[in-house]
């Protein structure tokens, strides 16, 4: 069942279905979730069960925002998962949340090991979609801690930036199994940046719209990268995000040196590129934005459009290697990994 947001009782509606341990597809900032109360186990496995995703790769858990100013208020948001909060990650949560940002914390042993993944840590973070929003304060209401929402698509595949994507990756699925919250497109189309911060400083497990450059501003600690001793982490898989034809990235020179080779009689090729390239009538050609945020906003959804061609590669001009498209290159890379 799919349901317009700003329809009389449809927040409400979703509210009582997730109090219920039922999904709901949830939209946000980032892409759209597939939703279930995370103290819940039997409705986590819901989760596990629709993607085919593995049980032991965790979860993140949403929030609604805090209820009163400050660190406090951010502090009593996150306690009913979290058993530690370290300072550093107090001052991210007032700076970036609600927003696209999740933090790794050490997880109250008593709470969420499902959506955990088994793990003793917890990812945790507070959407700034409206639509999200007054969803999680509402099931605040109906007694939902916190929702356990990873991407509303098949395991590994592309994630969903609307409600319609989401309609196509469940459609096997009943209205009484998953109800849709359609709230427009995903304004910032790739999924949250991750911060661990069960280790005493920043440590980066995946790269999104809240840069490295603001992380260190904002803490003023040294980001440190992933390690073998970082917890597992949503979408950070080395092969994720990835449609069903084959993705490969190139620079534009050896983008153009690889059409022009095809010649004229090209056929059942995609090619998203910022450059503008020459090609033969059979390419799929699509312009890739200049501007990573804008890149960011439309790559899901354009991968999505170029594999609904039934064309078996798509080929991708590299982006800048500028901290501005870490976010895009990082699910361009897992894409064709």
């Amino acid at each position: 069942m799919r349901l317009q947001s700003g329809a009389a009782g449809a927040i409400e509606a979703a509210a009582q279905r997730l109090a219920a341990g039922g999904l709901v597809g949830m939209p946000t900032e980032t892409v759209y979730g597939l939703a279930a109360r995370a103290d819940d186990a039997q409705a986590v496995r819901r989760i596990f069960a629709a993607k085919g995703r593995p049980a032991d790769h965790p979860l993140i858990v949403h929030l609604a925002p805090a209820t009163t100013a400050g660190a406090p208020g951010w502090r009593d948001a996150v306690a009913p998962f979290a058993s530690q909060v370290p300072e550093f990650a107090v001052a991210l949560m007032q700076a970036c949340w609600p927003g696209p940002l999740t933090l790794i914390l050490p997880r109250r042993p008593d709470v969420a090991a499902a959506a955990a993944g088994g793990q003793d840590s917890i990812g945790l973070r507070c959407p700034a979609h409206p639509v999200a929003q007054s969803l999680l304060i509402a099931a605040q209401a109906a007694g939902v801690a916190g929702v356990a929402a990873p991407s509303a698509n098949r395991f590994g595949r592309v994630s969903p930036t609307t409600a319609q994507h989401v309609s196509e990756e469940f459609a096997d699925l009943g209205d009484d199994e998953l109800l849709i919250l359609d709230g427009g497109a995903c304004p910032v189309g790739i999924e949250s940046t991750i911060v661990d911060a069960t280790r005493g400083a920043p440590v980066l497990l995946r790269p999104g719209a809240i840069t490295a450059a603001q992380i260190e501003a904002i803490t003023g600690l040294g980001l440190k990268l992933r390690d073998e001793a970082s917890p597992r982490a949503s979408g950070t898989l080395a092969s994720h995000y990835a449609p069903r034809a084959k993705v490969r990235l190139m620079p534009a020179q050896q983008l153009q040196a690889a059409l022009d080779v095809l010649g004229a009689d090209a056929k059942n090729i995609a090619v998203y590129a910022r450059t503008a390239l020459r090609a033969g009538r059979g390419v799929v050609l699509r312009r890739m934005p200049d501007d990573a945020q804008r890149a960011a906003h439309e790559l899901f959804a354009v991968m999505r459009e170029l594999d609904a061609t039934g064309v078996p590669l798509i080929w991708v001009e590299t982006p800048p290697s500028d901290a501005a498209w870490a976010g895009v290159s990082d699910r361009l890379h897992r894409a064709a990994a």
